[in-house]
């Protein structure tokens, strides 16, 4: 069963979450469960996602996803910005809505954490090269 398409390719958020996700090697693009993903080997992105807290779905339509270690994904929950997506959540994922306020430079190092869970070795190495 195909998912319904859950983003708008003009939304601003998006387009600057491509861009950023896009300055990473290796990184792909893809459609998943109606959400854009972004990858290399594995996802280390999606943009947006939902939860379930008491039944109910709340979307978080304009919301990054990404994995990260249990350290700083439990510094991270203390936020009142984030949530734990359903399905992903119990492997450590993570959601950050994303608004006028977003600190863009935290965005930046959480998607690189997330991208350093997933990403094949030689593409690390890559992206290491390039902050040289």
């Amino acid at each position: 069963m195909a998912h319904a398409r859950m983003f708008d390719d003009d939304d601003p958020l998006l387009e600057r979450i491509r861009k950023l996700c896009a300055e990473l090697p290796g990184t792909h693009e893809k459609v998943s469960h109606g959400r854009p993903a972004f990858f290399t080997k594995k996802v280390f992105a999606y943009y947006g996602g939902s939860f379930k807290p008491d039944g109910e779905w709340v979307q978080h339509p304009r919301s990054v996803m990404f994995q990260l270690d249990a350290g700083d994904r439990q510094a991270l929950l203390e936020d009142g910005r984030t949530f734990v997506p359903a399905y992903l959540g119990p492997s450590g994922w993570i959601g950050v809505d994303l608004d006028e306020d977003t600190d863009w430079t935290e965005l930046c190092e959480l998607l690189d954490a997330s991208y350093r869970l997933t990403a094949p070795k030689r593409l690390i190495a890559e992206l290491d090269a390039l902050a040289s």
